[in-house]
């Protein structure tokens, strides 16, 4: 072989290492944006699901509040009511005096 013979041979070695490694970063690349295109369905779903908890999460603390409320109507009847009773106790006793 001669020189020229024994370039060409190393060249057309050096292409096709070449070719072989385009081949394998296309691969790659297909599959890192494959992960992409996968990872940004997920990061939707995620919000998603984000927002429907902070949905869900605003109408239980509405719910926890007029609970609260109903909770603080109900004891301040109860307070009324007993007031009413000492007041009319009071009204009696007077009444029995005069």
């Amino acid at each position: 072989m001669t020189q020229n013979e024994k370039e060409i041979t190393a060249f057309q070695t050096r292409v096709r290492q070449m070719i072989l490694r385009f081949q394998e970063l296309k691969q790659e690349n297909k599959e890192l944006y494959a992960m992409i295109e996968e990872n940004e369905q997920q990061i939707e779903q995620l919000k998603a699901e984000l927002s429907q908890k902070d949905r869900d999460y605003q109408s239980l603390k509405m719910a926890r509040m007029l609970e609260i409320s109903d909770g603080d109507l109900e004891g301040a009847k109860e307070r009324i009511a007993s007031l009413i009773r000492s007041v009319n106790k009071c009204i009696n006793m007077l009444s029995d005096e005069k």
